[in-house]
């Protein structure tokens, strides 16, 4: 357990941020982005994570509590983006010495990058099924806007993106097989976000603020209301896409290996909103970049496409707004990472892993995120380490 509850504070004109990351270690844009977070005047408190940098609008990696308001950039334009984890009956052993016909398999069940499926999913489970048919029954509730878009959304349920959205096969150091994938609303939910960023940056209480970005909606408002309701349904878009592209998963598992058993999964938003009482007081909290960590809660935090990743316990750390790190976090930017590293590097540094090895997922190579053991020994007292994960497949968009 680590001896304190955060590394560091950082002066804001209306509270102070809590680091869990030394200052030193936080790129000068990200540090201003996160002074400009804790000089809201809506702001409560402001945690930061170990994965932190500088994101669109507000840092990766933030935590804020906002009494009354909410800041759609605080949240991101991958509306309830997030992680998911299951562990099946196989063991390492189980598994074939070359993972290529899995890899292949899982490549044309889930559609990648900008692609989706012909028609939508309509998955054998009658619950699944059930909440396919009531979340598109919603669709036409939402800002008109996006009324163009209902066909699209429903083909790109159960599709994973791109970026650096995964879905990954991996053993643990019990030498069981699990199941793990990245994803979020796809381009629904970039849209929406899309459509009140601008819609916040244009109100009369926002045009004082020294980052035009961290526009807000106020509590009672109809932009409020409007905002809300279009951040819940991509929410449950982004969770039930996961649960989806699980199923279209174990499909493909299954096929390999007929008698394979699965538990049930752990899945968790990184990129939303939640209202939540901390220290007394009923706030708005957004998390971008951040998982909740609750005591007892569980929660998947990934490093890269080489790297480890961990499902975790949360510790309910009560200075972090009970939360923990989404990720490694980045240290570089993609264009950065192009030109800094070669393919010759990405084969290096995904050695053992079957996955796609060129220049169109370069910007992914795991020498552009940080080390994710530093990343999990400066949350020591926010989260516990249940498993940690191995990749040993890896399918990027």
């Amino acid at each position: 357990m680590g001896a304190s509850v955060s590394l560091a504070r950082l002066r804001g004109e209306t509270v102070d941020a809590r680091l869990w990351v030394p200052v030193d270690e936080v790129e000068s844009q990200a540090l201003t982005q996160l002074r400009n977070i804790a000089s809201l005047p809506w702001v409560a408190h402001v945690a930061v994570m170990p994965d932190v940098h500088f994101g669109k609008g507000a840092t990766v990696g933030s935590v804020i509590g906002m009494r009354g308001a909410v800041s759609p950039a605080a949240v991101g334009v991958d509306i309830g983006c997030g992680m998911g984890a299951v562990r099946t009956s196989l063991t390492a052993a189980d598994l074939p010495e070359s993972l290529r016909g899995i890899r292949s398999d899982l490549e044309s069940a889930i559609p990648v990058g900008f692609a989706a499926h012909d028609e939508p999913v309509r998955p054998d489970d009658p619950r699944l099924r059930s909440d396919v048919s009531s979340l598109l029954e919603g669709f036409d509730a939402l800002d008109p806007a996006v009324k163009d878009l209902r066909g699209r959304a429903g083909k790109q349920l159960g599709t994973l993106g791109g970026g650096n959205h995964f879905i990954e096969l991996c053993v643990d150091g019990e030498q069981r097989v699990w199941l793990m994938l990245h994803s979020g609303s796809r381009n629904i939910g970039k849209t929406l976000a899309e459509v009140h960023m601008a819609r916040a940056r244009k109100l009369k209480h926002n045009r004082a603020l020294a980052d035009p970005e961290l526009a807000v909606f106020l509590a009672g408002t109809e932009e409020m209301a409007a905002y809300r309701r279009d951040l819940e349904w991509a929410q449950a878009y982004a969770m039930l896409n996961r649960r989806l592209m699980f199923d279209l998963y174990a499909d493909v598992i299954r096929h390999h290996f007929p008698e394979v058993g699965f538990d049930a999964p752990v899945l968790c938003h990184h990129n939303y909103v939640a209202e939540e009482t901390h220290h007394g007081e009923q706030l708005l909290v957004t998390r971008k970049g951040a998982i909740s960590a609750k005591a007892g809660q569980l929660g998947v935090i990934p490093g890269s496409m080489g790297t480890r990743s961990y499902v975790v316990r949360g510790l309910g750390n009560a200075e972090s707004l009970h939360s923990a790190s989404h990720g490694a976090g980045r240290k570089m930017s993609r264009g950065e990472a192009r030109r800094q590293f070669s393919v010759k590097d990405l084969a290096e540094q995904t050695t053992g892993v079957e996955c796609r090895k060129d220049g169109g997922v370069l910007d992914e190579i795991p020498g552009a995120y940080k080390p994710i053991e530093q990343v999990m020994e400066y949350q020591k007292d926010l989260v516990e380490i249940v498993a940690e994960l191995k990749q040993v497949l890896c399918v990027k968009g």
